[in-house]
């Protein structure tokens, strides 16, 4: 019973780790409308996402107004949100997101739900301040 439980600690463990680099689709936590598609991918052992369309018709050709440095009135679509996310246990750490609407960078971690849900939190300081969105795979 042990060995079949590690098994499947150990499996479940790759098969996320290696899973998450894909598209994945965001929902807004306010409308529950799908806003955008992301493309989280690995580049030198940490993640990394960029958003590669936005879904609604009113957001096409958005600026991110908001941004401060090279992000400032950059186009949304293109831009990589999601930085220096590092692997520790089963989710990804210790890195940050750019939330394009407000302009504002926050601490970051994500895990999977499931093998087709992420859960993507952004927080300030300690992860009690801050929010969780679910992202679907597209």
């Amino acid at each position: 019973m042990i060995l079949h439980t590690t098994l499947i600690m150990l499996w479940t463990f790759f098969f996320q780790t290696d899973s998450i680099e894909g598209t994945w689709i965001t929902t807004d936590d306010e409308t529950g409308n799908q806003k955008s598609e992301v493309l989280i991918f690995k580049e030198n052992g940490k993640l990394y996402g960029k958003i590669t369309k936005l879904l609604l018709p009113e957001d096409q050709g958005k600026k991110c107004i908001n941004c401060k440095g090279k992000n400032k009135d950059q186009s949304i679509v293109g831009m990589l949100i999601i930085n220096d996310l590092q692997l520790d246990d089963y989710s990804w750490e210790d890195g940050t997101i750019l939330d394009p609407k407000s302009g504002k960078v926050y601490d970051c971690n994500i895990g999977f739900e499931d093998s087709n849900t992420l859960k993507v939190r952004g927080y300030i300081g300690f992860s009690l301040l801050g929010r969780t969105q679910i992202w679907k795979r597209k």
